[in-house]
């Protein structure tokens, strides 16, 4: 079955095909072990899903339509007390992480391609007039997909409210659970401990065994799951779990040895995303929260992009640990990140600044407009620290090397935080990932992994000039926490959104992390750019013209299918991955930018873009948009304005572009009264409104407007000119109602 007829994707092109305009996956529990011996992680993902708006969107409902959350449980600062059911803890005990084989229960076969396909029995009975839930996959053997029974509960009497009781051919019990998978959704960020908690005390709950049970099949790049009967969303399950072991060729997952020889694997950096290393939906507009439990080998240690809940406990089986992570943020599913290896964490041998303390960066008029979330922005205890806490991680023999990273952080993250303000993420890991890194670095939420190719050669003894490549590459990537984490392309396409600001705005994080004078940090600016310009000139010459594009979906850009499926054009590429292009153009896009406003109001342009969009995901119309109200002064308006009255014509999509890149409704008086003067000549009705908001808001200005309503002898103008003029007359200064009157009456 193919659930997006209507995707055509070049060979290259990578096809997300998660229908994320139908369902949306809200919070994913995960349950894995890892197989050192087998290379291969195993385990299951329990998906908590929420059906979209009938018209078809996945927007952010308001905050007033929340559905009423659940208070079983808390405790008065919104917290939650654990959850203990003994049955359930034991029984999950004994299957945690444990390597199953349902294999027997699958059919598997082959296809001219050389993928192998799979179906559970069953799947053949299934129709297309079934609802089809279509996760992102690829690269796992999936052993078993089922409804999650969390109407089985014992905490269930509880926590049930706003379950329907109209007739409908769902049970009552799924009725039931489908209304507790929604408060739980629901519960405001405040109350996220207690939510984790129910989430994880749900994904411990037995499947369903009514016998109406999920039927799956998989593709080279899907999962596609159905329920006999079920033909919307909205009757869909909202709790499944599925069972899966990913494969050592995994594309997501890498198996490799570090510079000790030992074995370890590492996601990340893969074009795939992590599609090879759990189902799920991979459209960056599918934001979800995550928590997972990770068992492995006493002797490894496990870091991942998110909170470390509590130190790593023992296993049953003493050879092995469990650590769990968290996040409290919505973010792609892209962003996850897991890394386990027999790493040891550097060790300072000289003590290092706290990096605490209010500094110039903090900002106190942050205003948050996405969704709710324990958001950082606006916490006091966050706005005081200008370096948050970090580790570094590396294997035994580049521990004194790793040195250098351990000393560079904390300067790199109060300079980042001078820069830009509150960081996004309350704590850091650093890990000097194999020598087969294919990058110089990567960023995650929490964690960046470094390549051992930034590590000065010297000692670490040696002087600041070694430390060059290091640095700037820390400020690189710490400067993706803001742009390309916490702000985020809604089109993968525009990757110059992450990878141009993070460009530009490292060499101004390492310029004020070494605190160079103006005149040094110029200097070195320039010295940059002309390697850069150098660089970016070669690989325009040597490279396909189609890659070199920085928005190649063109005016197609942000577009998806009825679904929400969608492809990322080029990313199968192999060229692409070597190719620095969006990074290049993108630096010299926004260093152009400032070059034309200086680079202090650029820089506080920058913090006042993070402020807006923060949480958000943007597409480059955004940012040029909000760039532009800018660069642009009022006089320049005005002046455009002005020569733009004195052309004969005007068309309607003319009117309709300037209104759109300027805002010109939110401009100053000066600039408004020109624009409603352009409105009035070329009679452009959608903007009347604009019109007669001026005249009752601005009357000071507004008297000789009407003379232009009147003498184009248009009626919808002139009857404008007398609504308005009755709407204000009473208020009205008595000379300029007199002069309105002669004009209008």
């Amino acid at each position: 079955m193919e659930p997006d007829k209507d995707l055509h994707p070049d060979t290259d092109d990578l096809p997300l095909r998660a229908n994320t305009n139908h369902i949306l996956v809200r919070h994913y529990v995960l349950n894995l072990a890892v197989h050192i011996d087998r290379q291969v992680i195993s385990g299951s993902v329990v998906l908590f899903l929420e059906p979209c708006p009938v018209d078809g969107t996945n927007s952010e409902k308001d905050d007033n339509e929340i559905v009423r959350p659940i208070q079983a449980g808390g405790r008065r600062d919104g917290s939650a007390r654990p959850i203990q059911d003994p049955n359930l803890k034991r029984e999950s005990e004994r299957n945690f992480g444990k390597s199953v084989s349902h294999k027997n229960t699958l059919d598997k076969f082959q296809v001219s391609s050389g993928a192998t396909l799979q179906s559970s029995p069953g799947w053949e009975h299934t129709s297309d007039e079934d609802f089809t839930l279509v996760l992102d996959c690829c690269d796992i053997d999936v052993f078993k997909v089922e409804e999650v029974d969390v109407s089985s509960l014992s905490s269930m009497p509880d926590l049930q409210s706003g379950s329907s009781s109209e007739t409908s051919a769902v049970p009552s019990w799924s009725l039931k659970s489908a209304a507790f998978v929604q408060n739980v959704i629901s519960m405001p960020s405040s109350q996220w401990k207690q939510k984790h908690q129910l989430y994880l005390l749900s994904s411990h709950a037995p499947g369903v065994q009514d016998g109406s049970s999920l039927h799956f099949y998989r593709d080279q790049w899907s999962v596609q799951v159905r329920k006999i009967g079920i033909s919307s969303p909205l009757e869909f399950p909202r709790a499944l779990r599925i069972c899966y072991e990913t494969k050592p060729s995994g594309g997501s997952v890498r198996w490799t040895k570090d510079q000790d020889n030992r074995v370890c694997v590492y996601t990340a950096g893969s074009p795939i995303n992590n599609r090879a290393l759990f189902p799920c939906q991979e459209p960056p507009v599918a934001l979800s929260t995550w928590q997972a439990t990770i068992r492995a080998p006493c002797d490894c240690l496990v870091l991942m992009s998110g909170e470390e809940e509590t130190p790593p406990i023992n296993d049953e089986d003493t050879r092995f640990l469990i650590w769990n992570y968290y996040v409290t943020m919505p973010m792609p599913a892209s962003t996850f990140t897991l890394a386990v290896g027999h790493w040891q964490q550097v060790t300072a041998e000289i003590p290092l600044e706290s990096g605490e303390g209010l500094g110039e960066g903090a900002d106190w008029g942050i205003f948050c407009s996405h969704g709710d979330y324990p958001c950082r922005f606006t916490q006091w205890s966050a706005r005081s620290q200008r370096a948050i806490p970090h580790r570094v991680f590396g294997p035994v023999s580049l521990l004194q090397k790793a040195q250098a990273v351990l000393k560079l952080l904390p300067g790199c993250l109060a300079a980042a935080y001078t820069v830009l303000g509150v960081h996004p993420f309350p704590r850091l890991d650093v890990l000097i990932v194999p020598a087969g890194f294919s990058s110089l670095g990567m960023a995650s939420p929490h964690i960046i992994f470094l390549s051992q190719s930034v590590l000065n050669a010297g000692s670490s003894g040696s002087g600041e000039n070694d430390l060059s490549l290091c640095g700037s590459r820390i400020c690189h990537e710490i400067a993706h926490s803001w742009f390309g984490l916490v702000i985020g392309a809604k089109d993968w396409t525009e990757e110059w959104i992450s990878e141009g600001f993070a460009t530009y705005l490292e060499d101004i994080i390492w310029a004020e992390a070494r605190k160079l004078s103006s005149e040094e940090a110029r200097e070195d600016s320039d010295l940059k750019a002309l390697l850069r310009w150098r660089r970016l000139s070669d690989e325009l010459k040597n490279s396909e013209e189609e890659l070199q594009i920085l928005r190649p979906n063109m005016e197609s850009t942000g577009q998806v299918t009825e679904s929400g499926s969608s492809m990322v054009k080029h990313a199968l590429n192999p060229d692409k991955a070597f190719m620095q292009v969006h990074y290049l153009k993108g630096y010299f896009l926004l260093r152009f930018l400032a070059s034309r406003v200086g680079e202090q109001q650029f820089i506080t342009f920058l913090r006042l873009f993070v402020k807006k969009y923060h949480g958000q995901l943007i597409l480059s119309q955004v940012g040029l948009h909000y760039k532009r109200l800018l660069l642009v002064t009022s006089e320049q308006l005005v002046m455009l304005l002005e020569l733009l009255l004195e052309e004969e014509e005007l068309s309607e999509e003319a009117m309709d572009a300037l209104q759109r890149a300027y805002n010109l409704q939110r401009q100053d008086a000066e600039v408004r009264h020109r624009w409603c003067e352009l409105v009035v000549k070329h009679t452009h009705t959608k903007a009347y409104g604009d019109v007669e908001h001026f005249l009752v808001h601005d009357q000071a200005m507004g008297v000789y407007l009407y003379g232009e309503l009147m003498v184009q002898e248009e009626p919808q103008q002139q009857a404008l000119a007398s609504r308005c003029l009755s709407l204000v007359r009473e208020e009205m200064d008595q000379s300029a109602r007199r002069v309105v009157e002669e004009m209008v009456l």
